[in-house]
């Protein structure tokens, strides 16, 4: 991670706690989450491991030597997330999160404000989690041959747990395939980016690479977006990361029949728990995606293995070499 993204997440942290961090990494890389809630411990998830920040210097597994986070310490990250972006701050506290330039998402949790059966606003900000992006350029090159198909592309669905780097893989697998090499042409790729996370658009730019091919739909929802790219941009490709509503699934359904192909990411733990979703099931049980692309529980960015239409495994996780990278996430 670069020092402006390592910046843009040090800058929101209290100015106790940023100091304390920064001597601890001088860098973020391999950082995953910084987890501040009030009265509570200071946690960092750092390369897969869950770490206490401790109160005199560096990290720590003992509770009794760790810091304790204030009420007056989490207001001060909420004011400066707020300054950061106020309309952001306003219209995607409702969501629960907010993301920053750099594609950090910052996920939050206190007193909800309902209204007309809808949520209005958030108040007594009490829980923050700082998820910290990173983009690994070169982590999905030995996946792409098993996606590949001929000219074209398999319908590919990403499943991974939470923080296990479906995001980190998608945003490379973009990039690659938008920008083609010397054997493979690129393709148009229509992105749908509701969270901010691939690109990290800020006004209107991506702060991450996504390929020169590329067109990205910024905070939009991911059912929409899907039939506003159709519509509007000819993609040859729609990627999308973590679908989850039935409208989203719909939407899929959608755009695999107009001939355009997916690249998607769901939560889930194997197989079988994919193929017993209500809606997405289905799609699975009429062979829709050809690829399945299944991450390893608890290893961040590990590929266990991947499945062709019919749940069978084509390679296991003896097929690809397993490397470090600076960022603490493994690359295929």
């Amino acid at each position: 991670m670069d020092k402006d993204s390592t910046g843009q997440v040090l800058q929101i942290l209290p100015v106790a706690i940023r100091k304390k961090v920064f001597k601890v990494f001088k860098d973020l890389s391999g950082v995953q989450e910084i987890r501040l809630r009030v009265l509570r411990p200071l946690i960092i998830v750092y390369s897969g491991c869950e770490y206490f920040l401790s109160i005199n210097e560096g990290l720590t597994h003992n509770i009794n030597k760790a810091y304790f986070v204030s009420a007056s310490e989490l207001r001060e990250a909420v004011d400066y997330i707020s300054n950061y972006s106020r309309y952001a701050f306003e219209e995607e506290l409702k969501q629960g999160y907010l993301t920053i330039q750099g594609g950090h998402r910052i996920g939050v949790a206190g007193k909800i404000l309902w209204e007309n059966g809808r949520v209005k606003n958030m108040g007594n900000i009490s829980f923050m989690n700082i998820r910290v992006a990173h983009q690994v350029t070169g982590c999905s090159e030995r996946l792409i041959p098993y996606i590949r198909h001929g000219s074209s592309i398999y319908n590919t669905l990403v499943i991974s747990p939470p923080g296990c780097g479906k995001t980190t893989l998608l945003r490379d697998m973009i990039r690659i395939l938008s920008n083609g090499d010397s054997k493979n042409r690129g393709f148009t790729v229509g992105v749908v980016d509701e969270r901010s996370e691939l690109g990290a658009c800020y006004k209107g730019c991506p702060q991450n690479d996504l390929g020169y091919r590329s067109d990205i739909l910024d905070g939009c929802p991911k059912a929409e977006g899907m039939m506003m790219l159709v519509r509007s941009m000819a993609p040859e490709i729609i990627a999308v990361d973590e679908i989850g509503s039935n409208k989203d699934v719909n939407a899929l359904d959608y755009v695999m029949n107009c001939g355009i192909r997916v690249i998607a990411t769901v939560h889930g733990l194997d197989m079988d728990e994919i193929m017993n979703k209500p809606v997405l099931g289905s799609l699975v049980k009429q062979h829709a995606f050809k690829r399945y692309i299944l991450l390893e529980a608890g290893k961040t960015g590990r590929i266990s293995k991947v499945f062709d239409e019919r749940g069978t495994v084509i390679c296991n996780r003896d097929c690809f070499i397993e490397k470090e990278n600076s960022s603490g996430v493994k690359s295929a």
